[in-house]
Parts: structure tokens; C-alpha cells; sequence
């Protein structure tokens, strides 16, 4: 299949015709001119730091990521979480009770909770034994209806990432987007995709604050993609989507790329010791490689195992239900203090 991706033939009809709200602040942008007196937006005039509406396109937020992953603002667009971000790819690209999606299980268990409040349907394919994307099967599930598929990579609950060559492939041989959740990419060797934008047309990359940056709690996503893609979303976001303090906490945060970057280096650091300790664990049959802030590993019994971690004060997760983790547990890496907690719990339910 030779890839003729025209972003005109996957855009919903209803969308395209769409003449999207126009909020006080899109008509106004100028966010820095204090001596304005602003009687438009019908807000109360006393200030105490958020009477007023925020900027709607967050321009100081997607500025510094423009200026970090070296792209353009226009090719940013800022949701509530990455579940935002996700779901308005659906609603603008994915036409209800006609069109299809590709997911690979075990992963991100959002994509098929919004294929299924979009009423989209969701093809599941498998990963490989070794968590590998079976690009054979994927492409054969392809039909004229089917608008993207979804990569989680580093994957979750798996924690490796797909190579390049398959991530590559799709790329150049679906016509559809392919969509690459990049949620833990910071805790990976691998490079972002974000390189490759201006290559693949179809390419769209999401991130988030929530893991690497320490932002769980302001629910900020992040998506990259081509300026038409980034276009076609603006039209359906919400007018205000991002609050004003979730903007400048993001701003305060990503100013201190320093403490960040430390931060990473301290939960990989922590990571690669928790895999050592896990090795001499009897009752852990498999430690899967992982580029993520977590460890997959399976168990002689997960059920059991979960139960008796929590009964220590230890919560962790249990993907036994997922497809090929059957047995399975994802350990966060924590604190140098948690993970020793964790260690000595493992350590003595193995004696």
C-alpha cells in the first residue's frame, strides 16, 4: 500500500463545514497589553489572579515547548490531559457508526474507551510474543474506513518501545494518521518522533506533563502534529480548554528544565536498581525490558501477590487481566525511600 495521505479525505464532513466558536479572546490576543480596559468577555472585573478568561491557545506554554522540541507553535495544540487530546482526534477524524480505529493490546486502555463513546469501531490487534506490532496483520485489517491507529510507545502496561522500522512503516504505507502515544518517551534512549513531523504528514505525536514533568495533577496533554491537523482540531476544542492555572503552573515547571532532568535521572537510576533486586525475587518468573517509569513482571500468581503487597501498604497494578500478561504486575518506580519499601515487601514474601 502506497501512502496517499490527504488529511481532505479523513476529516469528518460535519467538521469540515464547521465554523468554529469565536470566544471574546480569540478576537482579542493580545494577552500582555495592561494598560487595556477589557469590557468584553462579561467577566468580574475585580482581580484576584483569575477573574479573567485564559489565553484559549496558551501561546506562553506552546512557546517554550516550540522552543524545546524545535517546532513551531502552530504544530501544538494543549488539551485537558492527553485523554482530551485523544478524544478530540476521534471527534474530528472518525465518523460515528462508520469509521474504525486500530489498537494493539495490551495498551492504553483509553483508546477503546473512546472508540466506544465515539460509537467508533475498534479493531484489536495483538501485539507480538516480544510486545512487537504485527504489521502484516495490522495492514491486512486496514480497510477504506479505517482513520488511525494508535501506538503506545514506550507502551503501556509493556514498557518497551516499537521499532522504528515498524513505527516507519506504517508511516509511509497507511493513509490514515498514525497516532504515537509518547507518554514516558522521557524515560527512554529512543528519540521522539517529534523529529520526523515535517516528514510524515500523518504523524501525530502525543505527550503529556503527568510522568516525566511531575504535572499529573493539572491534567495538561500535549499534542504535535502537522499545522492542517493542528487546524482541524482547534476548530472543535473548547474555547477555554486549559485553565489559567494549569497554564502557569506548566510554565513555572517547564522553566526548570534542570530539576527535571535530574528528576529523570534519579527514577531511571532507581528503575535499573529495582530490576537487579527483582532478579533474585523466586516467585518472578519474567522481568520484561522496559523504557518507562515502571516494570512490567510476571508472577507465579498475580492475584495473590497483588493482595499481599496491599496488604503491606503497597499498591501497585495488576494487568493480569490484559491480553498476553496473564500473571502480570506493574510496579511504579517510586522514591528511593518507596522502592525500598517495595524491596523489602517482595523480599519477604519470597522467604
Amino acid at each position: 500500500m502506497e501512502n496517499n495521505f490527504n488529511i481532505n479525505n479523513i476529516v469528518r464532513e460535519n467538521v469540515k463545514q464547521l465554523k468554529p466558536y469565536s470566544s471574546a479572546r480569540d478576537e482579542f490576543e493580545d494577552f500582555d497589553t495592561a494598560d487595556m480596559i477589557f469590557l468584553d468577555a462579561n467577566e468580574n472585573p475585580f482581580e484576584n489572579g483569575v477573574n479573567r478568561y485564559p489565553d484559549p491557545q496558551q501561546m506562553s506554554v506552546k512557546g517554550i515547548l516550540a522552543k524545546q522540541r524545535n517546532v513551531k507553535t502552530n504544530q501544538i495544540l494543549l488539551g485537558n490531559g492527553s485523554d482530551e487530546v485523544l478524544d478530540l482526534l476521534f471527534r474530528a477524524f472518525c465518523e460515528p457508526k462508520k469509521d474504525n480505529v486500530i489498537t494493539l493490546p495490551p495498551t492504553y486502555g483509553m483508546y477503546g474507551v473512546l472508540a466506544n463513546i465515539n460509537a467508533v469501531d475498534n479493531k484489536e490487534i495483538l501485539l507480538s510474543e516480544d510486545f512487537q506490532p504485527q504489521i502484516e496483520k495490522i495492514m491486512e485489517a486496514v480497510d477504506s474506513t479505517t482513520k488511525i491507529i494508535f501506538l503506545c510507545s514506550p507502551n503501556n502496561p509493556t514498557g518497551n518501545s516499537f521499532s522504528d522500522e515498524s513505527v516507519a512503516y506504517l508511516l509511509k504505507n497507511f493513509n490514515g494518521l498514525v497516532v504515537i502515544d509518547e507518554a514516558y518517551i522521557d524515560f527512554s534512549e529512543k528519540e521522539s518522533w517529534i523529529n520526523e513531523l515535517d516528514e510524515y504528514p500523518n504523524l501525530v505525536i502525543t505527550q503529556t506533563l503527568s510522568k516525566a514533568y511531575g504535572l499529573a495533577g493539572i491534567r495538561l496533554g500535549i499534542c504535535y502534529a502537522s499545522a492542517e491537523v493542528i487546524s482541524v482540531l482547534n476548530k472543535i476544542k473548547p474555547p477555554y480548554n486549559v485553565n489559567e492555572l494549569t497554564q502557569k503552573r506548566a510554565l513555572d515547571r517547564l522553566a526548570n528544565s534542570e530539576k527535571i532532568k535530574s528528576e529523570i535521572e534519579s527514577i531511571i537510576e532507581q528503575r535499573d536498581k529495582l530490576l537487579k533486586v527483582l532478579l533474585n525475587i523466586d516467585f518472578v518468573n519474567i522481568i520484561y525490558p522496559t523504557e518507562a517509569n515502571f516494570i512490567l513482571i510476571k508472577v507465579d500468581n498475580a492475584n495473590k501477590r497483588y493482595d499481599e503487597l496491599i496488604a503491606k501498604g503497597i499498591v501497585i497494578r495488576n494487568r493480569t487481566t490484559q491480553p498476553l500478561c496473564d500473571n502480570c504486575l506493574r510496579l511504579t518506580v517510586g522514591t528511593e525511600i518507596e522502592n525500598k519499601k517495595l524491596i523489602a515487601a517482595l523480599q519477604s514474601l519470597n522467604a
